[in-house]
């Protein structure tokens, strides 16, 4: 799969101009891209057709591992307008946690105060985006 996806981004690149390393063109990128993971992807092909790879078991699947993580992201895309980037990323952080089967109070909401403080600094100071810092109620 990674192969084939990784060819096909290369390939459609190519129908862009490239450009070089120091000027690199809308199709540098997306090509590169698309070789290593086709690279990535041949890797992966050649360790499980070695004769030193082992056989596993796919165990049964927990969807509701996918909903929490996939809920928390959605709900951190549907909420960041009305409860801004503090709470937002909180909660993204304390909902896609408690996905894990070694869920810890203690680690998660450290994680979610990281997290918030690493997304003022890098979104906010560092690049200047502008979102919604605190809920809508209190800042109108």
């Amino acid at each position: 799969m990674f192969i084939v996806l990784g060819g096909a981004f290369a390939a459609q690149a190519t129908q862009y101009s490239m450009g070089s390393a120091a000027r690199m063109g809308p199709g540098y990128f997306p090509f590169w891209l698309g070789i290593v993971l086709a690279l990535m992807g041949a890797t992966v092909l050649l360790g499980a057709l070695s004769p030193k790879a082992q056989s596993t078991t796919i165990s049964r699947y927990d969807f509701r591992i996918l909903f929490l993580v996939i809920g928390s992201v959605a709900l951190y895309g549907f909420s960041l307008r009305y409860l801004g980037l503090y709470i937002s990323v909180f909660l993204l952080v304390l909902i896609s946690s408690y996905a894990s089967h070694e869920f810890n109070w203690k680690v998660a909401v450290a994680n979610g105060l990281f997290l918030v403080a690493f997304s003022y600094i890098a979104f906010i100071r560092g690049l200047g985006l502008i979102f919604p810092l605190w809920p809508s109620v209190l800042t109108n």
